[in-house]
């Protein structure tokens, strides 16, 4: 068989959600034993097209072609046995069981309900060994660091005979020395007829790694180019970004004097030694790609997550503790808004006034006519479209579960609005509307703090914008004529 022969043929692809056209008419070839990059900011569809190839997801349409045959995978099972594997950030491994059980898990065969060992397990185990022999069988994967748990995944796909193997953002969590070793590895693997794809949004891995690399945006195909023929880091963020049309940032009239939350040398698990300074009534954007520890910032504020440093709020030591948090004026809009934002079972009035109860009731009993008040009162000021405030919130759209969200944190009060990846999910109709409404607030005096992964979000709305790379906070920009995506994205990616 040819070594340049395509492995997988892309055509016409689409996928659809509601509101969203996720992948977009994508077309592309991936060549048998390359490592095939897969880069493009977050929400550029690289996950999506990533779970239509593993079978987590069916696709609207457009084929797919494994080894000149037509693809059509029905589950993640199915897809394995085709023989694509798949490495998610999050690991598929169980800690409470050893590297053996790990590797044979799915596969076991048993003799009167005993565990045999067979040929298979004997077979894995020594595959193993050849990648990694520090790692031992009888080992419990609770005692490897992550770099040896993403190895033993590789080791089991390895072994299960897999000729595709996708990793999503392998080098995430991992240091240094341990990414050499994996990059080994997956040089190692293409030298033994294995086609690795790639995700990462650190480009010099790309040009370190990569025999290709396909660029997406928005849901499109940009273009795949063999790696030596890109130049430099600038060339792959501009067909990245492309010609991006910002909505246009109006700058904000005045200075904001007053500081309202100062952060002094905040560290934890995933940040390093951050400080700022955020005024009263200003907007302002923390921005960075998947894994830069802007979700953990906004935790550790709200006291979710434990830290060292010192938080003052309004001239006050803040404790570390959300009903404290809430109490002193801080209000946060989740990432997770269905699973941490919204009770989905209860109705619309019964979402918004729960962070404010005190407000709505007298002796513990509910004023309804009240509830019924200030639950009308937001449905029409922050324009939730709804037929009744009886709705369940889980028969919502997404746009209007992030207002309802919005609307709850307003009702408690808040000084301070936190709101992390606040339109992710949401058609373009309803960003547009929540910008408007994040715009208003600031007017009203509420000062913003926006956690986003999207660049034109940031760069439309905020006054000041700090950039985060890997838990450390990297540059400030005062959002103006000198805010140059290009400079954005060398920072965030990783560029000096």
């Amino acid at each position: 068989m040819e070594p340049t022969e395509n492995v997988l043929e892309i055509k016409d692809l689409v996928k659809d959600f509601p509101g969203v056209r996720a992948v977009n008419n994508v077309s592309f070839d991936i060549k048998r034993n390359t490592i095939h990059c897969l880069v493009g900011e977050n929400g550029a569809g690289k996950s999506t097209l990533i779970k239509i190839l593993t079978g987590a997801y069916t696709r609207t349409s457009g084929q797919i072609l494994l080894n000149g045959e037509e693809y059509n995978p029905h589950s993640t099972r199915d897809a394995k046995q085709k023989g694509i594997s798949t490495l998610f950030q999050e690991l598929n491994v169980v800690d409470q069981l050893t590297v053996e059980e790990n590797l044979s898990l799915g596969m076991e065969d048993t003799t009167f309900g005993f565990l045999r060992k067979t040929d298979k397990i004997n077979r894995m185990v020594s595959v193993m060994h050849n990648i990694e022999p520090s790692i031992k069988p009888g080992q419990l994967v609770s005692t490897l660091s992550v770099a040896k748990k993403q190895i033993v995944e590789i080791a089991k796909a390895v072994a299960a005979e897999s000729n595709i193997i996708i990793m999503d953002e392998p080098t995430a969590a991992i240091s240094e020395s341990e990414i050499a070793r994996l990059f080994s590895i997956i040089k190692n693997l293409r030298e033994n007829n294995v086609t690795v794809i790639y995700i990462s949004h650190r480009l010099d891995e790309i040009f370190e790694l990569g025999d290709y690399v396909t660029v997406m945006r928005d849901g499109k195909h940009i273009d795949t180019k063999p790696v030596a023929q890109i130049q430099d880091r600038s060339e792959l963020i501009k067909m990245m970004i492309g010609k991006t049309v910002f909505e246009q940032y109006t700058p904000r009239e005045g200075d904001c004097q007053d500081i309202i939350l100062q952060v002094k040398n905040l560290s934890n698990h995933r940040l390093n030694d951050i400080s700022f300074d955020v005024h009263a009534g200003e907007i302002v954007g923390f921005y960075g790609l998947v894994g830069a520890g802007k979700t953990e910032l906004a935790r550790a504020i709200y006291g979710v997550d434990k830290y060292e440093g010192e938080i003052i709020f309004k001239g006050k030591k803040l404790k570390p503790a959300p009903d404290k948090a809430i109490a002193a004026g801080i209000a946060l809009v989740p990432e997770e808004r269905r699973s941490q934002g919204l009770f989905t079972i209860l109705t619309i009035r019964g979402n918004i006034p729960v962070m404010n109860m005190r407000k709505i009731s007298r002796n513990g009993f509910i004023n309804a006519t009240t509830e019924r008040n200030i639950t009308l009162e937001y449905v029409d000021k922050l324009k939730i479209s709804t037929s009744s405030i009886e709705k369940e919130a889980a028969k919502l759209s997404g746009g209007n579960q992030q207002k309802v969200v919005l609307s709850k944190c307003l009702f408690a009060n808040a000084d301070l609005l936190m709101m992390d990846e606040p339109t992710r999910g949401i058609d373009v109709g309803a960003k547009s509307e929540i910008y408007s409404l994040i715009r208003q607030l600031s007017k009203e005096g509420k000062t913003i703090m926006l956690f986003s992964s999207e660049l034109p979000e940031i760069m439309n709305i905020c006054d000041i914008i700090y950039l985060l790379y890997d838990g450390s906070l990297k540059t400030t920009l005062r959002n103006d004529c000198d805010c140059d995506s290009e400079k954005i994205l060398h920072i965030v990616t990783g560029g000096e």
